[in-house]
């Protein structure tokens, strides 16, 4: 993986790779899954910027592997959810208990009228808890009760797919998210399991 982000993106990919690496060691050296969780969120969030797909990708929207986040230094919020979730695998944080989860973001705080299309990632300590959710927009984990400002309209993770808390059982989601399929097999061929 090292090699491709040197190729790709020369020393600062290469940088950007080992220092990702660290984190994992480090993160992976926590005894429970709660401090894993802050380990990554707080390492994407620092290191990485928010920026548009547009101006990355030069298109509408794009999902990208933790390698082309890493290389560009910068994604959007479903380039974060995404690297903090394929980090977490990594990590051996069941599947189960991890879901990229799509919300209605409330610009202006809960009041506002004002919403848009987010990505977060949400932590689930068993089936029915309430998930942790871990967001580049607020750096500190909160539960979902303490987010007003996010509406949930479906998660998935690449078992399954809910939609309104429900689980769609027949739904495959690498088959009903083409972009989700189609990152899957990009990191796949980067290098990560």
């Amino acid at each position: 993986m090292r090699q491709v982000a040197l190729e790709r993106y020369g020393a600062d990919g290469g940088d950007a790779v080992d220092a990702w690496r660290a984190a994992l060691a480090r993160a992976g050296e926590e005894v429970d899954d709660i401090a894993r969780l802050d380990r990554v969120n707080a390492f994407f969030n620092r290191r990485i910027a928010f920026d548009d797909d547009a101006r990355i990708w030069g298109q509408g929207d794009y999902w990208a592997t933790p390698l082309e986040t890493l290389g560009r230094a910068a994604g959007d919020c479903e380039d974060f959810s995404i690297a903090k979730y394929l980090s977490l695998r990594q990590l051996g944080v069941p599947n189960e208990r991890l879901r990229l989860i799509y919300v209605r973001a409330q610009i202006g705080g809960p009041q506002s009228g004002i919403s848009q299309a987010h990505m977060v990632l949400g932590y689930y300590a068993s089936p029915d808890a309430e998930p942790l959710i871990l967001d580049n927009l607020i750096g500190e984990i909160r539960p979902a009760g303490r987010r007003p400002d996010l509406l949930p309209v479906f998660s998935f993770n690449s078992e399954g797919l809910w939609v309104g808390g429900a689980s769609a059982s027949s739904a495959d989601p690498t088959a009903r998210l083409s972009r989700w399929r189609d990152l899957l097999e990009r990191v796949r061929k980067e290098g990560m399991q």
